[in-house]
């Protein structure tokens, strides 16, 4: 089974889809398989990081922020704004796709872990989601 979903991220940040996938692990009524999860976009990533406490987050934006400036002089690409360049490289930092296993039906996911779509434009947008489940 292959669905398609948008995500809306108007800012930069981490947007919790946990919810959204498993619904669609449990439409597709699979008991084992893999789900697969593929972001269609340059500047976005998608992570599995901890899904209770907000500061968590808050901490990987600060601390990737710090590491890839939008200010550094050496880039070249500039055209889209100075966001643009930056967000390429936080997206070959982090994935753009996941494989989570499922078992009896759902994400083998741990208790503190939820899967994010990771925003890294000051102004992003709707970012499509192919997510892949087979059994």
């Amino acid at each position: 089974m292959i669905k398609k979903i948008a995500i809306n991220a108007p800012r930069q940040g981490l947007f919790m889809i946990t919810d959204e996938i498993e619904a669609i692990v449990r439409q597709a009524n699979i008991q084992e398989g893999l789900c697969t999860l593929f972001v269609q976009h340059t500047s976005a990533s998608l992570i599995i990081q901890e899904n209770a406490d907000p500061s968590a987050r808050h901490d990987l934006e600060n601390w990737l922020n710090r590491l890839v400036r939008e200010d550094d002089p050496i880039y070249t690409h500039t055209l889209e704004g100075a966001d643009d360049m930056p967000a390429h490289i936080k997206s070959i930092l982090t994935a753009t796709s996941l494989n989570i296993p499922i078992d009896q039906g759902r994400l083998t996911l741990g208790t503190w872990q939820g899967i994010y779509l990771w925003e890294h434009r000051n102004h992003g947008g709707r970012r499509n989601i192919v997510i892949h489940i087979g059994g």
